[in-house]
């Protein structure tokens, strides 16, 4: 049987055409309440969008969760998605309301914004690691999406993007600020999400699994957590000032001391037995980290 490929949209016109809406006020942005579309069987395979959409969900059917932990607050989220990521249709996600804004990434061409807004992590989360807000969170968000439909709504001139990008900033501002406010708020969970990982690491290590499969991969450790890579690197960089990255070195690291501390293996040996192919990407790392060789750490130890 033939897999149904998503439908790729690159025109906000047919998008809204496709869902039964009426055609937008601006022809690179929208601002639309959930309840307006009407998805068909057509959209059943899910969408490819190449454009940027920032949805307000005031509520979610079905059961939410943060890895594998329930969410911390019920009124629903913010959802972040970049061009060209598949959005699938259907489920009890589906069953929501709340507001939805679109724009076209040639809406932000010369403006700063253009280039900043691919260092915004959240736009690569997964669903079930939504932006939960609390309801004076979510008043405010809601305040800026109203501005931005008002705006639309008024009679386009040579101000109305400036005001409108200015507004998607204020919003992506506010959006990293309730980001850090959901890591710490969750910071017992997300201490014991860590506490996983330290013990994944040392079990990778204890096993000497690193002789057949390498080092573990940041991908490795966000599957283990059931997280996207993006959001375990930004919650332990909140958590701890480490990504997930640096959290594998540093842990690689400390069992290469173990190793040189016992004088046992060579310096080829130690590289082996932690996945390294070559010896001198051990000693480069190493020294990377420590200011040190292995050899003149072995050596400062006598």
């Amino acid at each position: 049987m033939k897999k149904e490929l998503p439908i790729t949209f690159n025109s906000l016109t047919k998008l809204h055409k496709a869902l039964a809406m009426s055609e937008p006020l601006h022809p690179l942005v929208s601002v639309s309440n959930f309840y307006e579309a009407e998805a068909g069987e057509e959209l059943a395979s899910g969408v490819l969008l190449n454009f940027y959409q920032i949805a307000l969900k005031d509520y979610f059917g079905g059961s939410i969760k943060y890895g594998q932990t329930q969410y911390d607050f019920n009124e629903g989220g913010l959802l972040f998605t970049a061009p060209n990521q598949l959005m699938a249709s259907g489920g009890d996600e589906e069953e929501c309301e709340g507001l939805t804004l679109i724009f076209h990434p040639d809406f932000l061409k010369g403006y700063e914004l253009n280039n900043k807004i691919r260092t915004y992590g959240f736009f690569r989360y997964n669903t079930n690691e939504a932006l939960q807000l609390s309801q004076k969170e979510r008043s405010t968000i809601t305040t800026i999406f109203n501005n931005i439909r008002d705006e639309l709504a008024q009679r386009i001139d040579h101000f109305s993007q400036n005001v409108i990008i200015s507004q998607i900033e204020l919003l992506l501002t506010y959006s990293e600020r309730f980001y850090e406010r959901q890591f710490i708020t969750r910071k017992s969970i997300n201490n014991d999400l860590l506490s996983k990982l330290e013990d994944y690491l040392d079990t990778w290590f204890d096993e000497n699994k690193s002789m057949e499969s390498g080092l573990p991969s940041v991908q490795d450790l966000a599957k283990e957590l059931a997280l996207s890579s993006g959001y375990l690197s930004d919650m332990l960089r909140n958590l701890t000032g480490l990504n997930t990255q640096q959290h594998i070195h540093q842990k690689l690291v400390e069992r290469a001391k173990i190793y040189l501390a016992e004088n046992k293996l060579s310096i080829s040996e130690i590289a082996f037995h932690l996945g390294f192919e070559h010896p001198q990407s051990f000693s480069k790392l190493f020294k990377q980290k420590t200011n040190l060789s292995p050899n003149e750490y072995k050596n400062s130890l006598n």
